[in-house]
């Protein structure tokens, strides 16, 4: 049976049943780069990060931090892929944060970007955008 109540689209069921948790221009020194010159440098890269928790996952009861999803959680997931070292591709980092993230038993769905701000002087940056939603093939 379908549940006419609830839309179809993926995109629209999140953004009307899920809280968006945010981590906005969070700056780290980030040793990344596929060039000779990137290697063993580390460079500023800015991670941008939405999670999309229902709200009844999201929706404190009791006004306690273990309700909720915690931003610490995001920070901590981004600081330990960045200690284990040297990732040449923005694609990859932002494929390996997204996964770690989305497995989450919260979380349903993450957008992700990851940005070097310092590449080009005629531009504010380059990056790479992932979304992806849980239970949905890549």
């Amino acid at each position: 049976m379908v549940d006419h109540h609830l839309p179809n689209d993926p995109l629209t069921h999140l953004a009307l049943s899920c809280r968006r948790l945010f981590l906005r221009n969070h700056v780290l020194p980030v040793h990344i780069g596929a060039h000779a010159f990137e290697k063993g440098v580390a460079q500023r890269l800015v991670f941008n990060v939405e999670l999309f928790v229902p709200y009844s996952d999201s929706t404190p009861k009791s006004d306690q931090l273990a309700e909720v999803v915690d931003y610490d959680f995001v920070r901590h997931v981004i600081a330990e892929r960045v200690q284990r070292g040297h990732v040449e591709l923005q694609e990859t980092l932002c494929d390996e944060l997204a996964a770690t993230l989305l497995a989450h038993p919260q979380v349903q769905a993450v957008r992700l970007s990851t940005c070097k701000p310092d590449v080009y002087p005629d531009c504010e940056g380059v990056g790479v955008e992932v979304f992806r939603i849980k239970g949905l093939p890549l």
